[in-house]
C-alpha cells in the first residue's frame, strides 16, 4: 500500500505545526520549508480544518495551528481522513463486487485483514509519537559569517 502525496504533505503540515506550538505557522512558510506547492498545501489545510484537526486564522498575522495537542491526534485518523481510497482491490466495496471468483476467493478477506492490521498499528500512534525528540546541543544551527571591509 502506498500513501498519496496528499497524505504525505498533510503529515508534514501537522508535524511542522506540532514543532511550532507557540505560534501560528503559515502555508507559505511550510510550503517553502518542504519545497511543495503552496496551492496544493492550501487545499490540504482546508481539508484538515474541515476534519477539525487544525485551526485556521485568516487575515494579517493569521495562520494555522493544531486544534488539539499532538498526543491527541491519531495518525490512523489522519490517514483515514486524507486517503481518498483505501480499497485495495475492486471487490472491496459492496456496490462493485463484479468478480466471478468472489464466492470462492479469499483475496478480499485476506486483504481486509491486512488493512485492519495496518490501521491497528497506526491507531496506536499519535502525532507526538511521529516527532523526533530534540536534545539541546545536538542540532547545529548554521551561522552566517559577515565579512567587513
Amino acid at each position: 500500500m502506498r500513501l498519496t502525496d496528499y497524505t504525505d504533505y498533510a503529515l508534514r503540515m501537522l508535524i511542522y505545526c506540532a514543532a511550532n506550538p507557540a505560534r501560528l505557522v503559515t502555508v507559505g512558510e511550510v510550503a517553502k520549508f518542504h519545497r511543495i506547492s503552496r496551492s496544493h498545501l492550501t487545499k490540504i489545510v482546508t481539508d484538515l480544518a474541515h476534519e477539525r484537526i487544525i485551526e485556521t486564522i485568516r487575515g494579517r498575522g493569521g495562520g494555522v495551528r493544531l486544534l488539539r495537542s499532538p498526543e491527541q491526534i491519531g495518525i490512523g485518523d489522519v490517514i483515514r481522513a486524507t486517503e481518498p481510497d483505501l480499497q485495495m482491490v475492486e471487490c472491496f466495496p459492496p456496490a462493485t463486487r463484479g468478480c466471478a471468483l468472489l464466492p470462492h476467493c479469499q483475496v478480499r478477506a485476506t486483504l481486509h485483514e491486512a488493512l485492519a492490521a495496518y490501521f491497528a498499528v497506526l491507531d496506536r500512534v499519535s502525532l507526538a509519537d511521529m516527532m523526533v525528540p530534540v536534545h539541546p546541543g545536538l542540532i547545529e544551527v548554521p551561522v552566517q559569517v559577515v565579512r567587513r571591509g
